[in-house]
């Protein structure tokens, strides 16, 4: 049975925040990606297309798959050896980059390297969830998922403003 697209929303939006990640945050990082670019941005504009991002049926199930991975691996509830991959967060790992992608596809190629950008600094939020040492959780998903919001939502942005790009001058 399909769900329906409200149900799917308010789960997404609520295990973002019981794992501890709110929206603001994700719209900090579209922020950063997106002043040099944009003069007159806000955070409210990038919260904006944060919550624009997340209301995409294919994001709120990268959401929640990625999670439920996360949560299934921090209560040892995955087959050896994919409980001990997901759980110290592999490098070579790379289906958690994957999963991230999907979301990043929905808004074309700049999403691509903003999110590479993302993936590759770690900045605020993203930094936080991969340094998951002390609290014991596990965020192998989540980090990226994070990541592929902010990019995808800032690319969204570029994408709604055209007129930045010095070839459009």
């Amino acid at each position: 049975m399909v769900q329906p697209a409200s149900k799917l929303h308010d789960t997404a939006l609520s295990l973002l925040k019981e794992r501890g990640v709110t929206l603001e945050e994700i719209a900090e990082l579209v922020y950063d990606l997106q002043k040099p670019y944009l003069e007159e941005i806000s955070m409210d504009l990038c919260l904006d297309n944060v919550r624009a991002v997340i209301r995409k049926r294919e994001v709120q199930n990268a959401i929640l798959t990625g999670i439920e991975l996360d949560v299934l691996a921090e209560q040892g509830k995955l087959s050896s050896p994919l409980q001990e991959i997901i759980k110290e967060d592999e490098g070579l790992y790379g289906i958690d980059e994957i999963l991230a992608l999907s979301i990043v596809n929905v808004y074309g190629s700049i999403g691509f390297t903003n999110y590479g950008y993302l993936d590759k600094l770690k900045p605020k939020v993203i930094g936080r969830l991969d340094e998951h040492t002390e609290t014991n959780s596990t965020h192998t998903f989540l980090d990226d998922i994070v990541g592929a919001i902010a990019a995808a939502a800032a690319s969204r942005l570029a994408h709604a403003n055209p007129e930045i790009s010095d070839v459009m001058k």
